[in-house]
């Protein structure tokens, strides 16, 4: 009987969880709908595998067949299986997004905080460099870091962190110079606390909440950022099946609507979904977030 009742009390849990959870989406209708669509997308994400009909390098069905019942979303010039690719592609996109945020998010809080929490001269040469990676068009100076490093994913993941990072660079430095001056910074500096101990005990936490803000925004463009790249033959390669590489691939045969059509739509769900969440969270978190995270 006692071994019972630790399972009655996570499944106690669990529902209450659950009718939490449909009470918040009856009652944020569009935020519920979002992440409804994330969760859909991160089950493709993990069951891409089995929920694929084909392949999605398989070409051995015909070219540029239409919708059918063999092929639900028809096939592309090479007679590989749209749905399939759409699915596996769901694989890249949205993870590599998320890498790519994470990764500008990385570099913009260490520049931040070290900018605010010194000032100074290194405030003015860490603010001053911002400013010039700032002043650039984020696509037009992600081409130019990806086409000189090379073709590829790894290097358009890498050349978006490289030029996106300058937003939170601002927001965690902003956060920085209120905080910095506070009492409980300056007793833990009498207490003789280094000046890293302060800056990872002290600031960092109260700036994760304004950067999982950010983050949550900037996810759906960075996916944009690099199917764009992908698009212009600077990120994943053929025959990927990524979504911006089968928007590429689809230029050229503009009879054939599901090409274009079906990888966009994808593309276009993610991205509401994830600003939607994102206007929610900041709307819960930090109302007042500033917009420095709004690209050119």
């Amino acid at each position: 009987m006692t071994a019972t009742l630790p399972l009655a009390g996570t499944r106690g849990r669990g529902r209450t969880t659950a009718v939490r959870a449909l009470r918040w989406a009856r009652s944020h209708p569009a935020q519920g709908a979002a992440a409804a669509v994330l969760l859909l997308w991160l089950i493709v994400i993990v069951f891409a595998p089995l929920l694929a009909p084909y392949d999605p390098l398989d070409q051995s069905a015909v070219p540029l067949e239409g919708v059918s019942s063999a092929h639900w979303l028809g096939t592309d010039p090479a007679g590989r299986d749209v749905l399939s690719r759409v699915l596996y592609g769901a694989r890249l996109s949205i993870p590599v997004g998320l890498v790519l945020i994470t990764a500008a998010a990385l570099i913009g809080t260490v520049v931040g905080l070290v900018a605010g929490f010194f000032g100074g001269w290194v405030d003015e040469v860490l603010m001053r460099f911002t400013d010039v990676v700032f002043a650039f068009p984020v696509i037009i100076l992600a081409m130019a870091v990806a086409a000189s490093l090379g073709p590829s994913l790894p290097n358009a993941v890498l050349a978006g962190a490289l030029v996106w990072w300058p937003a939170y660079a601002r927001t965690v430095r902003a956060t920085v110079l209120s905080l910095r001056e506070s009492d409980f910074v300056h007793a833990n500096r009498l207490a003789g606390v280094g000046s890293l101990r302060s800056i990872l005990v002290d600031l960092l936490p109260a700036v994760a909440g304004s950067l999982l803000v950010l983050a949550m925004l900037d996810v759906g463009a960075a996916i944009l950022l690099l199917a764009g790249l992908s698009f212009l033959g600077l990120g994943a390669r053929p025959p990927a099946a990524e979504w911006g590489t089968m928007i590429s691939e689809a230029s050229q045969y503009f009879n054939q609507w599901w090409l274009a059509v079906v990888p966009g739509l994808a593309i276009v769900t993610v991205v509401v979904a994830f600003n939607v969440l994102g206007d929610a969270l900041r709307d819960r978190l930090d109302p007042k977030i500033s917009t420095a995270g709004e690209r050119s």
